[in-house]
Protein backbone atom coordinates (compact mmCIF):
# COMPACT_ATOMS: atom_id res chain seq x y z
CA UNK A 1 0.00 0.00 0.00
CA UNK A 2 1.44 3.50 -1.13
CA UNK A 3 1.61 5.57 2.03
CA UNK A 4 -0.64 8.21 2.92
CA UNK A 5 -3.16 6.36 0.63
CA UNK A 6 -6.60 4.81 1.98
CA UNK A 7 -6.84 1.10 2.21
CA UNK A 8 -9.46 -0.54 -0.40
CA UNK A 9 -12.19 -1.99 1.40
CA UNK A 10 -12.99 -5.87 0.65
CA UNK A 11 -15.07 -6.31 -2.68
CA UNK A 12 -18.16 -7.48 -0.55
CA UNK A 13 -18.46 -4.23 1.65
CA UNK A 14 -18.85 -1.96 -0.94
CA UNK A 15 -22.49 -3.56 -1.96
CA UNK A 16 -23.95 -3.86 1.47
CA UNK A 17 -22.48 -0.11 1.74
CA UNK A 18 -24.49 0.79 -1.42
CA UNK A 19 -27.56 -1.00 -0.01
CA UNK A 20 -27.24 0.60 3.14
CA UNK A 21 -27.52 4.19 1.86
CA UNK A 22 -30.18 2.88 -0.66
CA UNK A 23 -32.37 1.44 2.36
CA UNK A 24 -31.72 4.96 4.52
CA UNK A 25 -32.92 6.71 1.87
CA UNK A 26 -35.88 5.00 0.73
CA UNK A 27 -36.46 5.19 4.35
CA UNK A 28 -36.15 9.21 4.92
CA UNK A 29 -38.70 9.38 2.27
CA UNK A 30 -41.13 6.98 3.79
CA UNK A 31 -41.48 8.71 6.88
CA UNK A 32 -41.42 12.28 4.90
CA UNK A 33 -44.22 11.24 3.10
CA UNK A 34 -46.32 9.21 6.14
CA UNK A 35 -48.94 11.73 7.45
CA UNK A 36 -48.69 12.00 11.56
CA UNK A 37 -51.32 13.33 13.87
CA UNK A 38 -50.20 16.39 16.00
CA UNK A 39 -52.06 17.70 18.88
CA UNK A 40 -53.04 20.94 17.97
CA UNK A 41 -54.42 23.76 20.62
CA UNK A 42 -58.14 25.09 19.55
CA UNK A 43 -58.45 28.64 18.71
CA UNK A 44 -61.80 28.40 20.62
CA UNK A 45 -60.58 27.40 24.10
CA UNK A 46 -59.70 30.69 25.31
CA UNK A 47 -63.83 31.04 25.59
CA UNK A 48 -64.72 31.18 29.43
CA UNK A 49 -67.82 28.68 28.37
CA UNK A 50 -66.09 26.53 26.37
CA UNK A 51 -63.31 24.47 27.72
CA UNK A 52 -61.14 21.76 25.82
CA UNK A 53 -60.75 19.18 27.99
CA UNK A 54 -57.10 18.37 29.22
CA UNK A 55 -55.52 15.02 28.45
CA UNK A 56 -54.99 14.25 25.24
CA UNK A 57 -51.28 14.50 24.05
CA UNK A 58 -52.12 13.74 19.97
CA UNK A 59 -54.94 13.21 17.53
CA UNK A 60 -54.60 9.43 17.37
CA UNK A 61 -55.15 9.82 21.79
CA UNK A 62 -58.11 11.30 21.46
CA UNK A 63 -59.30 8.80 18.53
CA UNK A 64 -58.46 6.08 20.49
CA UNK A 65 -60.34 7.51 23.79
CA UNK A 66 -63.41 8.13 21.43
CA UNK A 67 -63.24 4.51 19.92
CA UNK A 68 -63.06 3.08 24.14
CA UNK A 69 -66.80 4.35 23.90
CA UNK A 70 -68.28 3.62 20.29
CA UNK A 71 -66.71 0.22 20.44
CA UNK A 72 -67.23 -1.00 23.42
CA UNK A 73 -69.55 -4.39 23.32
CA UNK A 74 -71.92 -3.80 26.22
CA UNK A 75 -72.95 -0.56 25.01
CA UNK A 76 -73.26 -1.66 21.51
CA UNK A 77 -75.62 -4.47 22.32
CA UNK A 78 -77.90 -1.55 24.26
CA UNK A 79 -77.85 0.90 21.64
CA UNK A 80 -79.01 -2.13 19.26
CA UNK A 81 -81.69 -4.05 21.34
CA UNK A 82 -83.59 -2.30 24.20
CA UNK A 83 -82.14 1.10 23.83
CA UNK A 84 -83.23 0.80 19.81
CA UNK A 85 -87.00 2.05 20.05
CA UNK A 86 -87.11 4.60 23.02
CA UNK A 87 -84.55 6.46 21.45
CA UNK A 88 -86.17 6.30 18.14
CA UNK A 89 -89.35 7.91 19.32
CA UNK A 90 -87.88 10.58 21.28
CA UNK A 91 -86.05 11.65 17.83
CA UNK A 92 -89.30 11.08 15.90
CA UNK A 93 -90.76 13.57 18.34
CA UNK A 94 -87.69 16.31 18.11
CA UNK A 95 -88.05 15.86 14.20
CA UNK A 96 -91.60 15.89 13.55
CA UNK A 97 -91.36 18.75 15.90
CA UNK A 98 -88.92 20.71 13.07
CA UNK A 99 -91.25 19.56 10.68
CA UNK A 100 -94.04 21.03 12.02
CA UNK A 101 -91.82 24.09 12.22
CA UNK A 102 -91.12 24.03 8.44
CA UNK A 103 -87.38 23.71 8.86
CA UNK A 104 -86.95 19.89 7.89
CA UNK A 105 -88.90 18.67 5.02
CA UNK A 106 -89.71 14.67 3.69
CA UNK A 107 -87.64 16.33 0.57
CA UNK A 108 -84.66 17.27 2.95
CA UNK A 109 -81.57 15.42 1.90
CA UNK A 110 -80.10 14.66 5.67
CA UNK A 111 -77.03 14.08 7.86
CA UNK A 112 -76.96 12.83 11.41
CA UNK A 113 -72.69 13.79 12.48
CA UNK A 114 -71.90 11.05 15.06
CA UNK A 115 -74.80 8.68 14.80
CA UNK A 116 -73.24 5.51 16.57
CA UNK A 117 -76.03 2.71 15.53
CA UNK A 118 -78.08 5.12 13.68
CA UNK A 119 -81.34 5.68 15.94
CA UNK A 120 -81.47 9.45 14.63
CA UNK A 121 -81.35 8.30 11.65
CA UNK A 122 -84.27 5.79 11.45
CA UNK A 123 -86.39 8.51 13.25
CA UNK A 124 -86.03 10.20 10.35
CA UNK A 125 -86.45 7.89 8.11
CA UNK A 126 -89.45 7.05 10.49
CA UNK A 127 -91.33 10.31 9.96
CA UNK A 128 -90.90 10.26 6.25
CA UNK A 129 -87.60 12.44 5.28
CA UNK A 130 -85.71 8.73 3.16
CA UNK A 131 -82.56 10.92 2.16
CA UNK A 132 -80.76 10.20 5.31
CA UNK A 133 -77.51 8.51 6.80
CA UNK A 134 -75.57 9.20 9.31
CA UNK A 135 -71.53 9.36 9.87
CA UNK A 136 -69.89 8.03 13.17
CA UNK A 137 -65.77 6.45 13.33
CA UNK A 138 -67.31 3.36 13.40
CA UNK A 139 -69.83 2.54 10.57
CA UNK A 140 -73.06 0.41 11.36
CA UNK A 141 -74.78 -0.25 7.37
CA UNK A 142 -76.94 0.73 6.09
CA UNK A 143 -77.69 3.62 8.35
CA UNK A 144 -74.24 4.94 9.19
CA UNK A 145 -71.12 5.44 6.84
CA UNK A 146 -67.75 5.74 8.38
CA UNK A 147 -66.48 9.41 9.18
CA UNK A 148 -64.80 11.66 11.46
CA UNK A 149 -66.70 14.71 11.94
CA UNK A 150 -63.65 16.78 12.14
CA UNK A 151 -63.22 15.45 8.50
CA UNK A 152 -66.60 14.62 6.87
CA UNK A 153 -66.26 12.56 3.98
CA UNK A 154 -68.63 14.95 1.84
CA UNK A 155 -68.55 17.36 -0.95
CA UNK A 156 -69.68 20.65 -0.35
CA UNK A 157 -73.59 22.12 -0.12
CA UNK A 158 -74.37 18.56 -0.25
CA UNK A 159 -76.87 18.60 2.70
CA UNK A 160 -80.01 20.36 3.74
CA UNK A 161 -80.53 19.29 6.83
CA UNK A 162 -77.57 18.10 9.55
CA UNK A 163 -78.36 17.14 12.97
CA UNK A 164 -75.57 15.91 16.02
CA UNK A 165 -76.08 15.79 19.74
CA UNK A 166 -72.06 15.00 20.04
CA UNK A 167 -70.50 18.44 19.69
CA UNK A 168 -69.68 17.92 23.56
CA UNK A 169 -67.03 14.82 21.97
CA UNK A 170 -65.32 17.59 19.39
CA UNK A 171 -61.62 17.88 20.28
CA UNK A 172 -61.51 20.86 17.66
CA UNK A 173 -65.15 22.49 18.02
CA UNK A 174 -64.13 25.22 15.03
CA UNK A 175 -63.27 22.40 13.04
CA UNK A 176 -66.52 20.58 13.83
CA UNK A 177 -68.54 23.43 13.04
CA UNK A 178 -66.94 24.39 9.78
CA UNK A 179 -67.59 20.95 8.46
CA UNK A 180 -71.30 21.14 8.81
CA UNK A 181 -71.35 24.74 7.73
CA UNK A 182 -68.77 23.39 4.40
CA UNK A 183 -71.24 20.41 3.38
CA UNK A 184 -74.70 22.43 3.87
CA UNK A 185 -76.34 24.05 1.20
CA UNK A 186 -77.07 27.79 1.63
CA UNK A 187 -80.33 28.09 3.20
CA UNK A 188 -79.92 24.87 4.98
CA UNK A 189 -80.28 23.92 8.54
CA UNK A 190 -78.34 22.83 11.50
CA UNK A 191 -79.56 21.35 14.69
CA UNK A 192 -77.40 21.04 17.51
CA UNK A 193 -78.67 19.42 20.85
CA UNK A 194 -76.00 20.25 23.88
CA UNK A 195 -75.89 20.51 27.45
CA UNK A 196 -75.53 23.59 29.32
CA UNK A 197 -76.76 22.56 32.70
CA UNK A 198 -74.97 19.81 33.75
CA UNK A 199 -71.70 18.14 32.50
CA UNK A 200 -71.77 15.34 30.20
CA UNK A 201 -69.92 12.37 29.95
CA UNK A 202 -66.67 11.05 30.89
CA UNK A 203 -65.65 10.33 27.01
CA UNK A 204 -66.72 14.14 26.37
CA UNK A 205 -63.78 16.39 24.70
CA UNK A 206 -64.87 19.71 25.95
CA UNK A 207 -67.12 21.17 28.30
CA UNK A 208 -70.29 24.14 26.95
CA UNK A 209 -71.69 26.63 29.36
CA UNK A 210 -73.50 28.47 27.12
CA UNK A 211 -74.62 28.86 23.72
CA UNK A 212 -72.36 32.29 22.98
CA UNK A 213 -69.20 30.16 21.99
CA UNK A 214 -71.22 27.78 20.19
CA UNK A 215 -73.18 30.85 17.91
CA UNK A 216 -69.85 32.22 17.81
CA UNK A 217 -68.15 29.00 15.91
CA UNK A 218 -71.21 29.32 13.06
CA UNK A 219 -69.13 32.15 10.43
CA UNK A 220 -71.46 31.36 8.11
CA UNK A 221 -75.39 31.09 9.78
CA UNK A 222 -77.71 32.48 11.41
CA UNK A 223 -79.36 31.53 14.94
CA UNK A 224 -83.30 30.45 14.20
CA UNK A 225 -84.12 29.12 17.39
CA UNK A 226 -82.85 28.64 21.26
CA UNK A 227 -85.02 26.39 23.22
CA UNK A 228 -84.95 23.72 26.19
CA UNK A 229 -85.36 19.82 24.90
CA UNK A 230 -84.88 16.46 27.18
CA UNK A 231 -82.92 14.82 25.09
CA UNK A 232 -80.65 11.90 27.11
CA UNK A 233 -78.93 14.21 29.09
CA UNK A 234 -78.62 17.27 27.27
CA UNK A 235 -80.81 20.16 27.68
CA UNK A 236 -80.77 22.95 24.69
CA UNK A 237 -81.48 22.40 21.56
CA UNK A 238 -80.10 25.13 19.63
CA UNK A 239 -81.29 25.80 14.88
CA UNK A 240 -79.11 27.45 12.80
CA UNK A 241 -80.03 28.50 9.26
CA UNK A 242 -77.00 29.05 6.85
CA UNK A 243 -76.75 32.06 4.77
CA UNK A 244 -78.11 31.70 1.11
CA UNK A 245 -75.90 35.38 0.73
CA UNK A 246 -72.23 33.68 0.42
CA UNK A 247 -70.82 36.97 0.97
CA UNK A 248 -73.37 37.73 4.50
Amino acid sequence: MIPGELPKLPFIVKPFILYLFLSLSFLAFIYLQTPRHTFKKDPTNHSPDLKIRPGYSSYDVYIERQLNKTLNPKLRQIWTTRDWNRKVEVFSRFFDSLKQRKLLFNGSKALCVGARVGQEVAALKRIGVNDSVGIDLVPYPPLVLKGDFHHQPFDAETFDFEFSNVFDHALYPDKFVGEIERTLKPGGICVLHVALSRRADKYSANDLYSVKPLIELFKQSEVVKVRNVDGFGLDTEVVFRKNKNRNK
